[in-house]
């Protein structure tokens, strides 16, 4: 990133860090409390409920982009990166994702070719750089997962529907700028306007 500083810095790249989360109405209790002399009873239901979030975190701005679908997979995947573009006038992007099978296969290489054709590398509207293969702490969107999921947690006796659940996940992500040491382990960028 350090060869794209001036491109980063004055806009002309985006970079996002992608990356996907399943909620499940599971997700919202992990903790149980009881006197050690009585026997608990805890009823398990396979709970269907859940909801499948595509994020990107900006990496300049620390503000994190969310879309909701019905699940990962390849058409949802460019869709989302139609969304980016979208959201990013004037803009080329260069996405830093996970080896997801959907992020490799030959629908999301097919749209990519096409999104490019014709262009030189360095004119490319989106250029993907994969993490290295099972590490997860290579991506700090993994730590606003973490946030979000945490974040819910300490309402669940508030929470009686995945709908509620849902809500209250949103509106933490959507309503906090994330900062923390994982997001800077790339190197540390200046909002400068030139």
């Amino acid at each position: 990133m350090e060869n794209n500083r001036s491109e980063i810095e004055t806009g002309k790249l985006r970079v996002l860090l992608i990356d996907e989360c399943h909620l499940m109405w599971g997700d919202l209790s992990g903790y149980i409390w009881g006197k050690t002399d009585q026997e608990i009873m805890v009823p398990v239901v396979n709970e269907r409920e859940k909801q499948t979030y595509y994020g990107a975190i900006d990496y300049l701005q620390g503000e994190l982009i969310l879309k909701t679908y019905d699940a990962g997979n390849s058409q949802n995947t460019i869709d989302y990166l139609r969304y980016l573009l979208d959201e990013s006038p004037n803009q080329q992007l260069l996405i830093f994702w996970d080896g997801a099978s959907y992020h490799r296969s030959q629908e999301i290489k097919n749209f990519l070719d096409e999104l490019n054709k014709g262009l030189s590398t360095d004119q490319w509207k989106i250029h993907c750089v994969r993490f290295a293969p099972n590490c997860p702490t290579q991506n700090p969107i993994e730590d606003v997962w973490l946030q979000a999921k945490t974040w819910v947690r300490r309402f669940c006796a508030l929470l009686p529907s995945f709908s509620h659940l849902k809500w209250m996940f949103e509106w933490f992500i959507r309503h906090t700028t994330f900062d923390f040491p994982t997001l800077q382990m790339y190197g540390a960028f200046s909002k400068i306007k030139y």
